[in-house]
């Protein structure tokens, strides 16, 4: 089980060579290729550029150079807006996010669902999901050429819930119908990413969901913490997850990928210079989530 992080914020900090440097001097086997930029700031961003296999393969080296590999990664979002000449181009990016992620050597890379419609509303849940069989099943050829595995997300949405607006559910945010996309799309290169956080967010049982998924389709995690209302993103045990019910789950299924941070709020909010501080705060904290998951 290797510890990884999102290279996410530490990037946008010192950008992503220095970053990648700073995530394997604190300690960690791994880290998160967040991809997210590509939709953000296309003009400037290294990898929408002619050259991004050069600078992929530079960025590679210097992370074999400190001995830390990239796990996984993760593509631009959001994934669909609607509009479907825009929809289109973004759909192109995360081809294109896909063969970074394989030059990049990670295993999986998590691509968001398509959930521009309001789930709550009429039958949108079902018209999303067949949105999304056919999205899933045009990007399977893509993973199969590049050698990387696509793994779908729990996500959330607000909505107006009984005269208040909060976080509610939304595409495979219920492990029923998590597991129902990934036994329909019925591919090796279709896994699931569970993000514990948005778990939590939709007042679902966390272990429960793991076990619901099992070994089989459960390949990797986005672990953070929220405070039950917010989709904070910050470090396990500084938000009301139970993270120790979480690794029983874990180790009760046998699961068998990595133990990765999407907890970049954490750093947010104070100096960069208490960055690398900050680094060694979370692999210690995940060391320790690591020990109880494997038991």
């Amino acid at each position: 089980m290797k510890l990884s992080t999102t290279l996410d914020i530490p990037a946008r900090m010192i950008g992503e060579e220095a970053a990648v440097r700073k995530i394997a001097a604190a300690g960690f086997d791994a880290f998160d290729m967040s991809l997210f930029r590509m939709f953000e700031d296309p003009d400037r961003y290294e990898m929408n550029r002619d050259d991004y296999r050069g600078y992929v393969k530079r960025l590679r080296a210097a992370a074999e150079d400190c001995g830390i590999v990239c796990n996984q990664s993760h593509a631009p979002f959001s994934s669909s807006t609607g509009d479907p000449a825009e929809d289109e181009r973004r759909f192109g990016l995360i081809v294109r996010a896909m063969e970074i992620a394989a030059l990049m050597g990670a295993e999986n890379i998590v691509v968001h669902p398509l959930q521009h419609l309001r789930y709550n509303e009429a039958d949108n849940a079902a018209r999303l999901e067949e949105m999304n069989m056919a999205f899933y099943r045009r990007l399977i050829p893509y993973a199969e050429e590049y050698g990387i595995h696509i793994a779908l997300e729990n996500m959330w949405q607000r909505a107006t819930v009984r005269g208040n607006e909060r976080i509610w559910h939304s595409t495979c945010s219920t492990s029923a119908e998590f597991c129902r996309y990934v036994d329909s799309l019925d591919s090796p290169w279709i896994v699931a990413c569970l993000d514990i956080g948005h778990v939590s967010l939709v007042d679902e049982d966390i272990p429960a969901f793991i076990r619901a998924l099992g070994r089989d389709r459960l390949r990797c995690l986005h672990v953070h913490d929220t405070d039950g209302a917010n989709d904070l993103h910050t470090l396990p045990f500084f938000g009301t997850i139970d993270y120790d019910a979480v690794c029983r789950a874990l180790r009760e299924i046998g699961y068998t990928g990595d133990i990765t941070f999407e907890a970049d709020n954490f750093f947010r909010k104070t100096p960069l210079t208490s960055l690398e501080n900050n680094l060694c705060v979370m692999h210690a904290v995940g060391r320790e989530l690591c020990r109880r998951a494997q038991g």
